[in-house]
């Protein structure tokens, strides 16, 4: 079965994840879920659920060195949402959290990775967002940032369209066919 890792930080959609979880699986993924640790406090109450949903224990923190690895290997990851601090943390090579250090990492291993930011259009207005993304690109990343990926939307609104899950896991699909 096609391993996927579905990377999350902290912006709303992630409380979406276990509906995304489903349909990754439904499309024939084996899905591992790791989180920042602020997506991890929000999603406390459901963690338990995350983890039977997967089969996976959820990661949030790197784990002990010597220590065995918990997740079979990943065939392709997908960091969604990617929130303005991990983009630009994981452009600038800084990897305090698992998620972006795995994500980094994973650039150097040639896993095929998409991206797909949660930003608003304020925060959309800092040139650091331009710079990391294109850094990410060039690095081989693929980024569902702009038209015919996540538009940034003004601060504190609601889209009725939603976070364009679906979109994601199409990219993802087309670049590594699931296997059962």
């Amino acid at each position: 079965m096609t391993t996927l890792y579905l990377l999350g930080s902290a912006a709303p959609p992630v409380l979406e994840i276990s509906q995304v979880i489903e349909d990754a699986q439904g499309r024939g993924y084996d899905v591992c879920l790791g989180l920042t640790p602020s997506a991890a406090r929000w999603l406390a109450p459901q963690l338990a659920e995350l983890e039977r949903l997967t089969g996976h224990p959820v990661r949030s923190e790197y784990k002990a060195p010597m220590t065995a690895d918990v997740w079979p290997r990943a065939d392709v990851a997908l960091f969604a949402p990617a929130t303005f601090n991990s983009i630009n943390s994981w452009a600038m090579g800084f990897t305090s959290s698992f998620v972006v250090g795995y994500a980094a990492e994973a650039i150097g291993k040639r896993i095929p990775l998409v991206a797909m930011p949660c930003v608003n259009a304020a925060y959309a207005q800092h040139r650091a967002l331009d710079r990391s993304i294109a850094e990410l690109r060039g690095m081989g990343v693929t980024v569902l940032y702009g038209p015919g990926g996540f538009e940034p939307n003004q601060p504190g609104e609601y889209r009725a369209e939603g976070y364009p899950w679906g979109l994601a896991l199409d990219v993802v699909g087309a670049m590594v066919s699931p296997t059962t």
